[in-house]
Order: C-alpha cells, then sequence, then structure tokens
C-alpha cells in the first residue's frame, strides 16, 4: 500500500525475495529479480525503513546493496561453472549516500559491475527510488 492506502505494483520481472534473513524479516516484504550477470532487490519504503527523521535509513541501503552485490557475485560464478560451495563474505564495502527516498517510492539496488577472481569478487551497486540515483556502493567479497 502507498502512503495514500493505494496499492502498490511491483515492477515486471520481480518476485518475493528468495533470500530471507532474520535482519531483513522486519523489512519485508522485500523483492528480487535474478538476472544471469546479477540479482536486483527492489522495495517500497515504508516506515520501518526510514530512521527517526523519516529518512530512508542508511543502514537499510547498506544492508540491501551488500546483499544484492554478494548475490550478484554468486550469479556471476555460478555462470562460470564456479559455484561456490562455502557461499561468500564481505571482506570490506564503501557506501556513498547521494539522496534520499520518500515514503512509497520503489528502491531497487542493482548491481552494474562483477568481476571475479580466484579467492575475490568485486562488486559495484547503485541504489534508486523510482529510478533517481540516492547511493553507490562497492564491495570486495572473499569465495568460501
Amino acid at each position: 500500500m502507498t502512503p495514500s492506502g493505494l496499492p502498490q505494483t511491483i515492477p515486471h520481472g520481480f518476485e518475493p525475495h528468495f533470500r530471507k534473513s532474520p535482519l531483513t524479516d522486519p523489512w519485508e516484504p522485500i523483492y528480487s529479480q535474478r538476472l544471469p550477470d546479477r540479482v536486483i532487490i527492489g522495495l517500497h519504503t515504508r516506515e520501518p525503513h526510514c530512521n527517526s527523521r523519516g529518512l530512508l535509513h542508511g543502514g537499510l541501503i547498506a544492508a540491501l546493496a551488500d546483499n544484492a552485490m554478494g548475490l550478484s557475485c554468486v550469479q556471476v560464478l555460478i555462470g562460470q561453472g564456479r559455484k561456490p560451495e562455502g557461499g561468500l563474505v564481505t571482506v570490506s564495502m564503501s557506501t556513498d549516500f547521494i539522496g534520499t527516498a520518500k515514503l512509497g517510492q520503489w528502491l531497487a539496488v542493482d548491481t552494474q559491475y562483477v568481476k571475479t577472481g580466484r579467492t575475490l569478487c568485486f562488486a559495484q551497486a547503485f541504489v534508486t527510488a523510482d529510478g533517481e540515483v540516492i547511493a553507490r556502493a562497492d564491495a570486495r567479497f572473499r569465495v568460501l
């Protein structure tokens, strides 16, 4: 529902997010779209996503960016025939906050770049609110 109480539409190709977590449970519903080279995560911004000033919380942005980039690295590795049996862990991550989102906007976290190595995977993502960039993140992941 939108802040005005109207139903919200989910963009084509998105389904309920396949990777559930106790951290993200309070932020549901979260959606994702799996593509051969990446995973895009999306949600409609709601009050549980905001800080005390009513702005989209940077921690939510960082957590979803970390999730999208890590899952995108896995997608690329699988495409290369290198499914990481132990998964990936974040080694380091940087997030630049450029703007904010309003309640009801569609937030999308789209990984734009993935480079894989033998033990590390590098990724960059852009976070948008109704198509406008509000954050950029990059991270390095250890392939287990």
